[in-house]
């Protein structure tokens, strides 16, 4: 019997328009695009952004994710990315901290599509 190795889920997540995407994930948000997907050119997009150890699949694909998913993403130096974020011209957001004893450090981003991003910095240990 082979054993079963689960890898890091992708959240896919349902966007509306590429350009406002592109400057939510790629422009603000500091992703790259691994890869992009398209049937024939005037078809819907299907693509991989990733920062770090973030990978997402964003789609305009009926059917592929809900607008208004939320994405709980762990990471450490959630302080530093919100200083990035903040000093960048991005008129649509500026998220603050929100600080919990249980959970940690949380910085939650909305995109242009309604779906939340939860970068969480967990408690020390």
């Amino acid at each position: 019997m082979s054993e079963i190795t689960f890898r890091s889920p992708v959240p896919v997540l349902r966007v509306f328009d590429v350009a406002k995407a592109h400057e939510f994930y790629l422009g603000y948000l500091g992703c790259t695009v691994d890869w992009e997907h398209r049937f024939a050119p005037e078809l819907p997009l299907y693509t991989q952004v990733s920062r770090g150890g973030l990978v997402l699949h964003l789609s305009e694909h009926h059917g592929d994710g809900t607008p208004g998913t939320v994405v709980y993403a762990e990471l450490s130096g959630v302080r530093a990315l919100h200083a990035e974020l903040a000093a960048k011209d991005y008129p649509f957001l500026q998220p603050g901290l929100e600080e919990d004893g249980e959970i940690g450090l949380t910085l939650t981003l909305t995109d242009p599509f309604g779906n939340q991003l939860r970068c969480n910095e967990p408690p020390a240990a």
